[in-house]
Formats: C-alpha cells, sequence, structure tokens
C-alpha cells in the first residue's frame, strides 16, 4: 500500500490557498490545514476589510469541505519579533522594509515550517503564484529553482526571494502553473466559499493596517518641515567625471544625491520624516503645485522630507544601487559572483515592476546593481531581486 507524503498547508482564508489546498488532495497528499495568526492588535487593523476572525473561519469551512484537518497556530509572538520590531527599527532609520518578504523568509518558511515538521510533515505549501524547478548538479545533489509563477499578472516570486536551497526543498507551490482566472473556476467548480472572495491586500496574513497608527505606536510624531527641490538645481546639472575603472563609475552612480533646506523652499509642515518613503505621493497634503509632489528623499536625522514636482523629476531617478555581503542572498549558491564577476541578469526593486535589465558587478564589500535605464525611488530597506530567464537567482536588501 503506497504511503501518502504529509503536507501541511497554510490556508489563510483566501481563494489561492483553498485551491492550492484542493489539488494537494486531489493529487493524494495527506494534507493539513493550518491558519497563522500573526496579530493581536485590531487598534490599528482595518478591521472591515479582513478581519482575522472571519478569515480563519473561511480556512475552517474550507478544511471541512475538503475534509482535512485544522487548526489555528498562534505566531503572534514571533511576527512581532520578527517582523515588527524590526520595522519599527528600519522606519527609524529612515529606510522602507518590505514585510511580505520578511514573513515568508521569517515566519512561513521557517517557524511554520518548522511546526509542519513537528507535525510530520514532509512539506509544506502555500498558495503562492510561482512554480519550483529542481535539477541534480554535476556532484549528484539537487539544486532547487524559484521560477516565476505561469501567471504573469500575479506572479510573485518577487516576495520569496530571500528562501534558501533547504526551505525549497520543503516546499511545494500547488498553483504556480494556473492563472488566477483559473484558480477562481476551480474554487467555483468545487463550491469553495472562498472563490468570489476578494484578495487582501495587506500585510502578510493580517490584512490592512493603517500605517501611520502602526508607526505611532512607537515612533512618536515630531514636527518638521517638507522642502520642495526645483528640477533644475545644481547636483542635476553637473557633468559626468572620466573614472579610472568600473568601480569608480558604479560608486558614482549609485550615490544618492544629499540635500540641505535652502536647496529649494518649505512648502509645508509634517509629523514626522520617518512616515514617509521615497516616491510616495499621499499624504504630504501640499497644493499649489503645478503638477503633484513626490518624496525625493527624507531626512530622519534632521527631520526634513525633501520633494520634487512630477515623476519626471531628477531627484527620484538613479541608475545603480548597492547590496552589502551582510544583505546579500544567493537562491542559487552555485552562480554566486567572486570579487570582480559580473552578470548580466533581470532585476526588479518592487513588486509588480517589470524586470529591468542589469549588470551584476561583485566587489569586496557587497554587490552593485546596474541597471541598464535609470530606476525611479530606488529605496533603503526594500529588496531587489533578480533573475536569470524566469527564475529567481538571487536578492538583497538596497542599502
Amino acid at each position: 500500500m503506497k504511503v501518502m507524503k504529509k503536507v501541511v498547508i497554510g490556508l489563510s482564508g483566501g481563494v489561492d490557498s483553498s485551491v492550492a489546498a484542493y489539488l494537494l488532495k486531489e493529487q493524494g497528499y495527506d494534507v493539513i490545514g493550518l491558519f497563522m495568526k500573526n496579530w493581536h492588535d485590531d487598534s490599528v487593523t482595518i478591521s472591515e476589510e479582513c478581519p482575522w476572525l472571519e478569515d480563519s473561519n473561511d480556512a475552517l469551512i474550507v478544511a471541512e469541505k475538503l475534509g482535512i484537518p485544522f487548526q489555528i497556530v498562534d505566531l503572534s509572538v514571533d511576527y512581532k519579533e520578527r517582523i515588527v520590531d524590526y520595522m519599527f527599527s528600519e522606519y527609524e532609520k529612515g529606510r522602507t522594509p518590505n514585510p511580505d518578504v520578511l514573513c515568508n523568509r521569517e515566519i512561513k518558511f521557517d517557524v511554520f515550517l518548522k511546526i509542519a515538521l513537528q507535525l510530520g510533515a514532509e512539506f509544506v505549501a502555500t498558495g503562492h503564484y510561482c512554480r519550483k524547478g529542481t535539477f541534480n548538479s554535476e556532484d549528484g545533489n539537487e539544486t532547487y529553482r524559484l521560477l516565476s509563477g505561469v501567471d504573469g499578472n500575479k506572479d510573485q516570486s518577487y516576495f520569496l526571494c530571500q528562501l534558501s536551497q533547504e526551505q525549497l526543498s520543503k516546499t511545494l507551490f500547488p498553483i504556480g502553473e494556473l492563472t488566477k482566472p483559473e484558480v477562481r473556476r476551480i474554487a467555483a467548480d468545487n463550491d469553495l466559499i472562498t472563490a468570489d472572495k476578494k484578495d487582501s491586500q495587506g500585510l502578510c496574513f493580517i490584512g490592512k493596517v493603517r500605517l501611520p497608527e502602526f508607526l505611532q505606536q512607537k515612533l512618536k510624531p515630531k514636527k518638521g518641515v517638507i522642502v520642495e527641490v526645483p528640477a533644475d538645481i545644481s547636483q542635476y546639472q553637473k557633468s559626468v567625471p572620466s573614472f579610472g575603472n568600473k568601480k569608480e563609475e558604479l560608486a558614482y552612480f549609485s550615490e544618492k544625491p544629499t540635500y540641505k533646506v535652502n536647496d529649494g523652499r518649505i512648502v509645508g509642515k509634517h509629523q514626522g520624516a520617518h512616515y514617509f518613503t521615497k516616491g510616495q505621493r499621499k499624504g504630504l497634503d501640499v497644493g499649489g503645485t503645478k503638477e503633484p509632489l513626490f518624496v525625493i528623499e527624507t531626512d530622519v536625522d534632521e527631520n526634513v522630507i525633501y520633494t520634487g514636482q512630477g515623476k519626471s523629476h531628477p531627484g527620484l531617478y538613479r541608475r545603480t544601487l548597492f547590496v552589502t555581503n551582510e544583505e546579500l542572498h544567493w537562491i542559487r549558491r552555485d552562480l554566486a559572483l567572486n570579487v570582480d564577476q559580473t552578470l548580466e541578469v533581470m532585476a526588479r526593486i518592487r513588486y509588480r515592476q517589470p524586470l529591468q535589465k542589469a549588470t551584476l558587478f561583485k566587489i569586496d564589500n557587497g554587490l552593485y546593481v546596474d541597471f541598464e535605464e535609470q530606476q525611479s525611488a530606488i529605496t533603503e530597506g526594500q529588496f531587489v531581486a533578480w533573475y536569470i530567464d524566469d527564475e529567481l537567482i538571487g536578492s538583497g536588501v538596497i542599502s
């Protein structure tokens, strides 16, 4: 008699994980559904949007429909320590973290994975739109590949850019070969309650959170000024110097502009530079400009927000970014670069951004990502991920 392989799936109460659980059951796996409770503070959650009680109840109904065991696991202590505290720390430094990438690395594919293994599972599964590939390397060991989802509109490989070979070896992505309409159709055909449920838009397994209130729990309001920087200041006009070598060129193009208050004019006030991020348009509450104002830089030490008019303001754009060795991660360790090596890739600096042509250049203390075209709002604390064809091979935190 064939022994069924045990899989624990993270049932979020959404359609994607519901269909992933259904497909695993159809494929003959012994499936257990677990709902992760990651959040306790209802005061900053927009409860109408994504209350965890409603989601966990939907997950329970799906599990009962599929005839699989179900339970809720409270991971809120781990989530606070590994995600929330990290987010506070990063915003305080004027950086913008990505909680979804961190949640996958620290919670779903670490804490949650360990719980699954303790339950005797061989794999964890999620409703992510991505795929896993595998091949045997020359030494006979299996190497795992993280591949984009077939649905280009929903591909979520970026959110998994920090996974390791060990984590991938224990992971299944049942819906990676499907499009979103196909997933909804499978859910409807099998009378799953989540078939027409809207996608959640909030923090990983939490729902929508009012970010200012969330940050104000720890980061106190601090009044400061908003400065509008004109597009024709001298630092945008300076000519590009000649370089002795490629490292000098990359160092030059990765350098962030530095601003002073007298580079522009004060156009408003704010409640704290640490509440804002590069490229942000909403929340400035400054009117009377021909084009909308965008944040081009935040100075948390001086508590000043620098802005520029319009999406094409030169202060928004940079060609090159840097990742330190400490923040550099290779999913495909066999493709990791040695010092002075380069690699042509496609890269993105945010979810859903179309992939951009770029060249990686390794130096002693880190890695430059040099884009063929200038990128808008390269933001410290966010993740850059790089691909070869449809395979995500590495990533890093932007310095």
